[in-house]
């Protein structure tokens, strides 16, 4: 088997409606199919034969808990469990060990590796049930407690720590696959003179409207558009060149110009934003803070230009 497959989707537990993801890794696909018995109809299972195989598949489409065998084919199940805790993008996804082995220093060695429990072969049906259930429901809260922690309260988009964290996992990624990394650094224009012209409660609308139609235009997979602090928004683009982050940019200046938000404070009447973009391969040596600094270079010439533009690094 090339590819980790889908065996039957179920009904939905987390919270955003979607089903459960387990992902079952044993080179024995009788184990396999033991294990989706167990959950036939209540969750969405998938299936991996070998390490590889399932680090692939938990990169590409992480999901809410494995449920890895110890004992396979290098990479073995505890290398498994270390390379998927040492990834940004992957260090969440819980892991239940399945083992044979029912001695001190084999829980021991499960433990350290980063699994979250293990269950003991041969298999009981009813702890196997309530460790997943268990896991699931810890993962969904744990799930609900970073996405308040990394959503800025006011504009309901991502915050600055969301950002960061996400241009770490994109920065690693890109190099990896040898793609382009851009960014677009965006600043509402006399801000403090609207929030002193129509009140602080008047900003904070224009906050929600800029950060909704700035929203709409960044719509791929991987794309982040975060509130960073203030009047000051940041667009990930991961896999984009300068040329794309740019026409990104341009759709973004014209959908907030086009809200047509009163501003006599502006010489052009209305809010307006101004936008920086810059772009690297992260293969070579810049790092993502001089990426950044690129951004904020651009965004003051667009600035110092008149405002109301995108300029690039």
């Amino acid at each position: 088997m090339n590819e980790a497959s889908p065996l039957l989707p179920g009904a939905p537990i987390i919270a955003d409606g979607r089903p459960a993801r387990i992902l079952v890794v044993d080179d024995q696909p009788l184990n396999i199919v033991a294990i989706h018995q167990l959950f036939d109809g209540e969750h969405e299972m998938f299936m991996a034969t070998g390490g590889e195989q399932a680090l692939a598949f938990c990169r590409a489409t992480p999901p809410d808990l494995v449920l890895l065998d110890v004992v396979m084919p290098e990479p073995g199940g505890l290398a498994v469990c270390r390379a998927l805790a040492a990834d940004a993008a992957t260090r969440n996804i819980p892991v239940i060990f399945v083992t044979g082995v029912d001695d001190p220093d084999g829980e021991a060695a499960c433990w350290d590796a980063g699994g979250v429990d293990f269950i003991t072969k041969p298999l009981n049906v009813r702890t196997v049930r309530n460790r997943v259930r268990v896991h699931l429901t810890l993962k969904r809260q744990a799930d609900l407690l970073r996405q308040l922690a990394w959503l800025d309260g006011l504009t309901g988009i991502p915050n600055r720590r969301h950002f960061d964290d996400r241009l770490d996992a994109e920065w690693r990624r890109c190099a990896r696959l040898g793609s382009p990394l851009s960014v677009v650094a965006i600043d509402i224009d006399h801000f403090k003179l609207f929030n002193d012209t129509y009140g602080h409660q008047a900003g904070d609308e224009v906050l929600r409207s800029v950060a909704q139609a700035a929203s709409a235009c960044v719509s791929r997979p991987g794309d982040v558009l975060a509130r960073t602090g203030g009047e000051e928004f940041i667009c990930l683009l991961p896999h984009a060149q300068r040329e794309g982050a740019t026409a990104v940019a341009e759709r973004i200046r014209q959908a907030v110009g086009a809200l047509e938000i009163p501003h006599t404070g502006s010489d052009i009447g209305r809010v307006t934003v101004s936008l920086g973009v810059a772009s690297v391969h992260p293969d070579q040596a810049d790092t993502s803070a001089d990426l950044l600094r690129a951004a904020d270079r651009a965004l003051y010439r667009a600035k110092a230009d008149g405002r109301d533009r995108v300029a690039q690094s």
